[in-house]
């Protein structure tokens, strides 16, 4: 399998699908996944004539399992490596979640210092700042993210499968259909990783403010969110970032939920092509 190895010493690993030459797009994934949650999207662009390239974040899926480093800062100097390795340029980089945190960190970091950035997608995504603060009184209060740690460390397993079953789909609203498959892939995917890597990713996703990060990025940047996610309300993240943007354009889902780009990948998908096309 296909592996880069950071500076730190860490293994990651990636896809890269496609000719060498034709434009590259890159996909971020959210947590506790892997690069597999981007399956219909990286098949997708690859049938429309891309270069496609996702990689599994330290800890999770395929990646080394290392204790150290589950922060935005290594999540983009990792995704910055690949980068490297491949020699991409002209890179457009789609997030989704934690993804979309630790591609606003790799754009702001790298990806424009560097001039190998286009353009970013921010889906579903946790920046600016999840948790509740004097300056975020908006936000979640700490106890959410301290009753995720606290099922993570007493039935991750359990937690895993309530998570997919129930709010991170919408499974938990009146008249939804649950995919057994869509669950038990994202459990599958969630398995994968490191206990540990999850449960500091915790704290990356929900206490990373990066409001400076999203007044940084000069490149064209959509922001996709679905009016019903549970996961990542709306108020806290889109609504946010697109006044923060530069050159930010906000798309909202009426009804769609926090795992959109797997249960709406028709629709989804359509709307990354124009971005990217344009």
């Amino acid at each position: 399998m296909p592996f880069v190895t950071t500076s730190d010493g860490v293994d990651i690993f990636y896809k890269d699908w496609g000719p060498k030459d034709a434009p590259p797009v890159m996909f971020h994934h959210g947590w506790p996944l892997s690069a597999d949650d981007w399956d219909s999207q990286l098949l997708f662009f690859l049938q429309h004539g891309y270069r496609v390239v996702a990689h599994d974040r330290r800890g999770h899926g395929r990646s080394a399992q290392v204790w150290a480093g589950h922060d935005m800062d290594h999540y983009a100097a990792d995704a910055f490596a690949v980068v490297e390795e491949l020699g991409l340029t002209g890179v457009v980089h789609i997030g989704h979640s934690t993804g979309g945190g630790e591609v606003a960190r790799y754009v702001a970091k790298f990806g424009e210092p560097s001039g190998r950035t286009a353009k970013a997608v921010l889906v579903s995504a946790v920046p600016p700042l999840m948790l509740r603060t004097a300056s975020n009184p908006e936000g979640l209060p700490i106890e959410v993210f301290d009753g995720f740690r606290e099922a993570l460390q007493a039935n991750r397993a359990q937690f895993y499968h309530d998570v997919a079953a129930g709010p991170f789909y919408g499974y938990n609203r009146e008249g939804a259909t649950p995919s057994r498959g869509v669950i038990d892939n994202w459990w599958r995917q969630g398995m994968m990783g490191s206990a540990k890597a999850h449960y500091d990713g915790i704290k990356a996703f929900s206490e990373t403010d990066q409001t400076e990060d999203l007044r940084s990025i000069g490149v064209p940047t959509l922001v996709l969110h679905g009016e019903d996610d549970q996961i990542v309300p709306i108020h806290d993240a889109a609504y946010k970032s697109i006044e923060l943007l530069e050159n930010g354009t906000l798309k909202t889902y009426q009804g769609l939920s926090h795992g959109m780009l797997t249960l709406n990948p028709d629709v989804l998908n359509a709307d990354l092509l124009d971005f990217v096309r344009a």
